[in-house]
């Protein structure tokens, strides 16, 4: 297999961490971003100068370009660029401030927007190159207490679909990871909450009953390492992609239902338009 440059966001822990050290394992080169890289000082010295450590913080649109230009320049060439780098946001909609609205999207949504703006000038020129966002099954579905969450993630999978269209031509492959439940810090340690509106009370009771309930274990982050090298190996890679069992059965219900609603007023939809 020919040695691969990776850039990758978020990469001091969860997906990332796990993605970096694969890539590594096998002999590829990395240039792997945290707003803190002391979290990978254990890599540096056991990696050397296969890992490129880079602080970023991806809500800034000039340090994405500056941390993407000087990781070409230091690696001569970037073939994988995985924007990772995200956080849950939980609460209610009409529970969101402004500030928690705005940093979730800055930070899911454009933080991913400016990495592939920085990426691609580099990726055309060498005629080819496979950019991977990390969306999640909430970026085709929805679910209460996760509006801004899934805000940021289905308008990644709008811009990633899109731009799938407008970079084929240069040979760059795209491809959206979906994955369900995973024992990341994304629901734990690096999640924020809204404060509670008491009229809610009944439903958050009701939401977390139901993830208590839910069956099976959250995924392995290590076994989705070697499912994402697949992905990058792969001669044709899909844009889209599940990570874990749940989220096909999910996703299957909600656009069942979804056919069915438009379906049933297709009248309406063509009344609307005129004669």
């Amino acid at each position: 297999m020919t040695e691969k440059t990776w850039f990758i966001t978020g990469a001091s822990r969860g997906f990332g961490r796990e993605w970096t050290l694969a890539a590594l394992d096998r002999g590829d080169r990395v240039a792997a971003t945290a707003r803190d890289i002391a979290t990978m000082k254990d890599l540096r010295d056991k990696y050397g100068d296969r890992i490129v450590a880079l602080t970023l913080d991806v809500r800034d649109r000039a340090a994405c370009f500056a941390a993407v230009d000087e990781a070409q320049a230091r690696l001569g060439r970037l073939d994988v660029v995985v924007n990772n780098a995200g956080y849950g946001q939980f609460g209610m909609i009409e529970e969101l401030s402004e500030k928690e609205l705005r940093d979730q999207l800055e930070t899911n949504l454009f933080g991913a927007m400016w990495v592939t703006q920085a990426a691609l000038p580099h990726l055309r020129s060498q005629k080819g190159g496979h950019v991977v966002q990390v969306s999640s099954v909430g970026g085709i579905t929805a679910f209460p207490s996760f509006g801004a969450y899934h805000a940021s993630k289905w308008a990644l999978e709008g811009f990633t679909q899109a731009l799938a269209q407008e970079v084929a031509g240069f040979g760059i492959r795209v491809t959206l990871i979906e994955p369900g439940s995973f024992a990341t810090d994304w629901g734990v340690g690096s999640a924020q909450h809204t404060r509670p509106i008491a009229a809610y009370a009944g439903l958050r009771e009701r939401i977390e009953a139901y993830r208590s309930a839910m069956p099976g274990k959250p995924g392995d982050t290590k076994a989705s390492a070697g499912a994402l090298l697949k992905i990058v190996d792969a001669d044709e890679p899909p844009l889209r992609v599940f990570f874990g069992p749940a989220p096909l059965a999910m996703v299957k219900a909600d656009y069942a239902r979804r056919l069915e609603g438009w379906e049933k007023w297709q009248p309406l939809a063509i009344e609307a338009q005129g004669a």
